[in-house]
């Protein structure tokens, strides 16, 4: 009888240990096809729909502005609806976007798609990095890491798989609504999620700060890590098909920087996990990332999918550490959640702005060097900033009280 017991009580360790890590790691892989999907079919659908570059960039720029937008207000309207209430109404939106597109035909209705989407992943994603820290307050490197890469690998799955469908339904429509899939199983596993990690309440709380410091810097220095990410999925595949490169060539490209963000944002999380002081790893984020944006400058025919490849990797890492320094500079979870909030919602306004920038610039001159230069700058002043993420100054950096 006693062995029965402890079989059981390691099933349930098992469980609960292991199971939370696949919801958050589903719930994570919604966040980025509505975005990806969309860049290796422009071509067809600027032909379809006539709509120019700058309306195009909006496919990217209104989900981004929504990630924004949300984590700031969620202090005060997360106290309508319980945490499970947002995650489930975001996960819906999402989906419905991707319904949605299965049978839309023009430039407006392709964009309204966006927004709305836009809207769910904004809900789901200002939830998730409270929800890692309360369910894994003493791993939330390696939580973060699995995070961040499962939310890049829906990015780069849909940016490869998205062609394949379009192509085999002879419609790019097809290509863009197939991942209605994703949130529905995501709602599933959320609606069974373990009883052990449940909450009734939304665990964010009302703080102001807009008057704190560090969190702009914080806020700033995420928006900017994230802005290289924003412009690659909205142009990438554009850039990659002025050279010559197919749909889906192009697409399997994404998938290329994908799989090295994957390891990026699992592989130097985790090296980094027995110290709080992660500045020397975000340093090497940061420069293979203006390593590879000077390859697209200087070489981008021969070595094209190097380039992409190490600029995935300091994506992947930088978005992963960056969240956790984030969360490593308070303690208590419901702090933490709501320094991510607002780290999140003014880093993705910044973010926003870039793909739209990048296609203005792209109009202007007629190529895309411009933009990796402007990205390689953003990267250069990146690295002056991380110099002050030192952990002995995190507490008198933000300044809360009762921390």
């Amino acid at each position: 009888m006693s062995i029965d017991n402890a079989s059981c009580d390691t099933r349930q360790s098992v469980l609960t240990l292991y199971w939370p890590m696949l919801v958050i790691a589903v719930l994570a892989m919604t966040l980025r096809p509505t975005i990806t999907a969309t860049g290796p079919l422009l071509a067809e659908i600027r032909l379809s729909t006539g709509i120019g570059l700058q309306a195009a960039s909006l496919l990217v720029v209104l989900p981004m502005l929504c990630m924004g937008i949300f984590p700031l207000l969620l202090p005060w309207l997360g106290k309508w609806l319980s945490e499970s209430a947002w995650i489930i109404g975001g996960l819906f939106a999402i989906a419905l976007s991707s319904l949605w597109r299965l049978w839309l035909s023009t430039g407006s209705t392709l964009i309204a798609s966006a927004l709305i989407g836009g809207i769910g992943i904004a809900v789901v994603q200002a939830m998730a990095p409270g929800v890692v820290k309360r369910w894994y307050p003493r791993r939330v490197p390696l939580a973060m890491g699995v995070y961040s890469a499962a939310l890049m690998t829906g990015g780069g799955v849909a940016a490869i798989l998205s062609p394949v469908v379009a192509q085999h339904y002879d419609s790019w429509q097809s290509g863009l609504g197939i991942w209605l899939v994703v949130p529905v199983i995501a709602l599933l596993l959320w609606w069974f999620r373990p009883s052990e990690v449940m909450e009734t309440k939304h665990s964010s709380v009302a703080i102001n700060f807009f008057t704190n410091q560090r969190a702009w810097l914080l806020a700033s220095y995420f928006g900017l890590a994230n802005a290289g990410y924003a412009c690659m999925i909205a142009w990438l595949p554009t850039y990659a098909r002025a050279l010559g490169w197919s749909a889906q060539d192009s697409g399997e490209l994404i998938g290329i920087m994908t799989v090295f963000q994957v390891l990026g944002a699992l592989g130097i999380p985790a090296l980094s996990g027995n110290r709080l002081d992660r500045r020397s790893w975000l340093f090497f984020a940061i420069i293979i990332q203006i390593v590879g944006f000077a390859g697209l400058v200087l070489m981008p025919m021969s070595l094209l999918m190097l380039w992409v490849a190490m600029i995935g990797c300091g994506l992947g890492a930088c978005f992963s550490l960056t969240l956790t320094v984030a969360l490593d500079h308070l303690s208590v979870p419901k702090l933490a959640g709501a320094l991510t909030a607002f780290v999140q919602g003014i880093g993705f306004i910044i973010t926003a702005i870039a793909p739209y920038i990048a296609g203005i610039l792209r109009e202007w001159t007629g190529s895309f060097q411009i933009v990796w230069l402007m990205l390689i700058v953003t990267l250069v002043g990146m690295l002056l900033v991380t110099t002050k993420f030192a952990p002995t100054g995190y507490a008198k950096a933000i300044n809360l009280p009762n921390t």
